[in-house]
Formats: C-alpha cells, sequence, structure tokens
C-alpha cells in the first residue's frame, strides 16, 4: 500500500514537472528564429545562401516567403526542409513505466539521452537514406502565427494518440500525408525510403522493446552506475549509444557499428577492427562506424580559439552533429551561421506515440523551426560525431579531420587525435567487442564514473 502511494507520487511529480518544463520552454518554440541575408548557413554539411539585394534578417519560419523573390525562396525552403527532415526526440510523457522505477517521463532529467538520440538517428539516417534525403512531406508541417506552435502541436499530439488507443486515425490530422502518399505510391524509391523513415523512428519509441529507446538506454547507464531520472553527461552518453548499437538485434542493425574514443584519441586500428569484425561472420561488407569523440571546448567556459573548428567539423557531410548544449541544458548542434550555432531542443515535453501501430503520426518528430545560440554560451563538455559507411571513408575522414585540428589548434595539444595503431599498443586496456558477462569493462566504468563527475549538471 505505502508502495502504490509513492508511486501515486511519483506520477503527479511527473505531471508537475511537465507541465513547468512545457510552460518555461513553449516560448521558445513560439520565438521565431533569424537568419543573415548575408552570410552562409551550414547544416551538417550542406550550405544554404539566403543573400538578396536588400539588408537585414531573414525568418525561417516561412511567414515572409511572399517577399522574397523566387530564387532566395527556394534556397530558404530547401533549408527548412532539410532541418525540418531531421528527427527531433524530446521529452516524452505518459509512456510505459521505466523498469526499477515508478517514472513515466523522462521530463527534467533525460535532455542528454534525447540529444544522445538525435545523433544516432542522424548517423542511421545517413547510413540508410543518404544525406540527401529530406522528408517530402516536411514543409506541410503547421506552424501557424494565429495559434501559439505549443498549443496547436498538443491537440495534434492528444488527438494522435486518443485515435492510436483505439487504432484509428484522426483524418484532418493525417490527410495530407496520406493524400501524399497516394500520389507517391508508383516510386518504388520513395516508398522505401519512408519504410526506413518509419523504421529509423520507430527504434527511438519510448517502449521497452525499442532497440534505442529511452528503456533500453537507462538499462545500459545502470551499468555504469547511472538510474532512470539521474543526469547524464554527453561522454556517458556516447558509451550508452556504443552499447545501445553492439546489443541491437535488428538484422538491418547488424551492418552498423559505433567507436567511442578513448581519452580525446581515435586508434585506427581499432575502428577498422571494428568495421572488419562482420567479414568473421562470413560476410563481404565491412560495417559503417559512427565515431563518438567526447571533448572538453576549454576549462570553466567555452574557448572561443575552438569556433573555427567546431564550425569546421559541422560543415562536414559525415559530421553527425554534436551533443552539447549550455550549462543545464543539452541540444543537438547540427549547424552554425557566423558565431551561432544551430540546434534542436529536446526540452518541450510531448505525449507518448506508440511508434508499433502502422502509420504512426509522424509530426511529432520533426522540428518545425531551428533555433539559435552564440558558441560562447556553450558548455565545453560535448560530444561529437562522425559516420563512416566504408573503411575508405574512415581513412579518408581521419586525415582530413586531422589537417582541420592541426590548423585550427593554436594550443600545443589538438583537441583530440587520430593515432595509426590500436589502443593495447598504447598501455590502453583495449574495449572488448564483445563481452558475455558484463557489458561495460572495468577499465570502461572507471571512465565513465570520471566522466560522471566531471560532466555539468543537466536539467
Amino acid at each position: 500500500m505505502e508502495a502504490t502511494g509513492t508511486d501515486e507520487v511519483e506520477k503527479i511529480k511527473s505531471k508537475f514537472m511537465s507541465a513547468w518544463h512545457n510552460m518555461k520552454y513553449s516560448w521558445v518554440l513560439k520565438t521565431k528564429t533569424y537568419f543573415s541575408r548575408n552570410s552562409p548557413v551550414f547544416l551538417l554539411g550542406k550550405c544554404y545562401h539566403f543573400k538578396t539585394d536588400e539588408s537585414g534578417e531573414l525568418p525561417t519560419d516561412g511567414s515572409n516567403f511572399d517577399k522574397i523573390n523566387t530564387e532566395i525562396s527556394g534556397n530558404v525552403e530547401e533549408f527548412r526542409k532539410d532541418f525540418i527532415s531531421r528527427i527531433w526526440l524530446t521529452y516524452r510523457e505518459e509512456f510505459p513505466q521505466i523498469k526499477g522505477s515508478a517514472l513515466t517521463t523522462d521530463c527534467g532529467w533525460g535532455c542528454t539521452l534525447r540529444t544522445g538520440q538525435m545523433l544516432l538517428a542522424q548517423g542511421l539516417m545517413l547510413h540508410f537514406l543518404g544525406r540527401a534525403w529530406v522528408w517530402p512531406d516536411a514543409l506541410d508541417i503547421d506552424n501557424s502565427d494565429s495559434e501559439s506552435w505549443t498549443a496547436h502541436t498538443v491537440k495534434k499530439l492528444t488527438a494522435s494518440f486518443e485515435a492510436s488507443l483505439t487504432a484509428e486515425r484522426e483524418p484532418k490530422i493525417l490527410s495530407n500525408h496520406h493524400q501524399g502518399t497516394l500520389k507517391r505510391n508508383c516510386d518504388a524509391n520513395e516508398m522505401r525510403n519512408e519504410v526506413y523513415h518509419r523504421k529509423i523512428i520507430s527504434w527511438f519509441g519510448d517502449s521497452p522493446l525499442a532497440a534505442f529507446g529511452l528503456h533500453q538506454l537507462i538499462e545500459y547507464g545502470k551499468k555504469s552506475g547511472k538510474i532512470a531520472g539521474d543526469w547524464y553527461g554527453p561522454a556517458v552518453v556516447a558509451h550508452i549509444l556504443r552499447k545501445a548499437v553492439e546489443e541491437a538485434r535488428e538484422p538491418e542493425l547488424q551492418g552498423v557499428t559505433v567507436y567511442v574514443a578513448q581519452d580525446c584519441t581515435v586508434y585506427s586500428s581499432d575502428v577498422i577492427d571494428r568495421q572488419c569484425s562482420f567479414m568473421d561472420s562470413g560476410n563481404a561488407d565491412a560495417k559503417a562506424v559512427i565515431i563518438l569523440v567526447p571533448v572538453r571546448l576549454g576549462g570553466e567556459r567555452t574557448n572561443m580559439d575552438y569556433l573555427e573548428f567546431v564550425k569546421g567539423i559541422l560543415s562536414l557531410e559525415y559530421c553527425v552533429g554534436i551533443i552539447g548544449g549550455k550549462p543545464k541544458q543539452s541540444y543537438y548542434f547540427a549547424g552554425f551561421q557566423d558565431d551561432s550555432l544551430i540546434y534542436m531542443d529536446p526540452h518541450y515535453c510531448q505525449s507518448f506515440v506508440d511508434v508499433s501501430i502502422k502509420d504512426f503520426p509522424l509530426e511529432s518528430f520533426h522540428c518545425p523551426s531551428p533555433k539559435k545560440m552564440s558558441f560562447k554560451k556553450m558548455d565545453p563538455s560535448c560530444t561529437i560525431g562522425f559516420y563512416c559507411r566504408t573503411v575508405q571513408e574512415f581513412e579518408k575522414a581521419s586525415e582530413e579531420i586531422s589537417k582541420m585540428l592541426k590548423s585550427s589548434s593554436k594550443e600545443k595539444y589538438p583537441l583530440f587525435t587520430f593515432v595509426k595503431g590500436h589502443s593495447r599498443e598504447y598501455d590502453f586496456a583495449s574495449s572488448p567487442l564483445h563481452e558475455e558477462n558484463d557489458l561495460f569493462s572495468e577499465d570502461e566504468k572507471k571512465r565513465l564514473k570520471r566522466f560522471s563527475t566531471e560532466e555539468f549538471v543537466l536539467l
């Protein structure tokens, strides 16, 4: 009886927390983000120009499209479509209870897990869909000026959730999507892409069975001393993502692996070993690899000397973003303009969507408007991500990034390094590819605990 009472208290606390975060962050979602017409905008390796004869700033919510000439309007819409096509993963509420707790929401503590999910989702999108892919229905997402985006979305999500309980669909909400799908049925390639689009999102669903869902990530986090409700730093999340990909059983995911740099060092032979481990099981092709590099961009504050390097990294098409943020808030950084970073914010709490239902609503997994933040406000702790499809791509990327590190470093030592050989050759314990009895080695546990104490607290 006492346990039941405690559970009820936890549920009430969760509801208050969700309401507080929605009140706190909803105004941010409503606020227009302005971009300069005179500077290029970079988004995960793609460059967009909004330049016109007029000076000033340009909102990217579509409100001033009629005032822009055709050529520039097209480029703005291309940027919006590209940005909206990225997968947005935010706080959720009313999902199945997390094992070992009474929590049915990650509101207030799960933001770094969400930004980690977004980075991994971008890696999987590159793997299955390619960087050129955009969601055909991206510009159909409403960003109404007459009604706050928050209120509008809450209504849509509530209707979608209620419909999902009865396995019915609200015609008004999904009519545009279904009409578009019927028109595109003849295109086999688009159909295949849409299948993978939905499949990737489903792997991040908020249910115990989802390969990269919050429930699974928390289970792997327990091995590093974390439990549901704790705060997670970017480095800890990097190791959790690696374990999640290693343990995934979906056939499509067997061709992807994750490598986490050790003490700001990427050991090339260790990476290639991970990529070629697929060949041992009789497969001719090597695995694609997502490389995660936990770093610090300064001491107490971010060192502005690293700005050009961060911009250079986000200019690469094989970059999958940065898990970072500012003190007490984690963001997923995906681009920049001038000295401002472009990001997606996970802090808005949305309703649970059952991704196991056929044709589940996609709108809440795509962010309608980008946000910007000055680089100098960025917390120095972050994790940088890259995707390489082949060994040759990895070798090319390591050479390109090494040159970038060397040219951007004003300090004696670069931010991180690529080293030939295995980590064991440098007297470091090599992370085993497969561990039967324990998901984390003793060396990894020590490293994760160190990261846990050094990194900033995320709310």
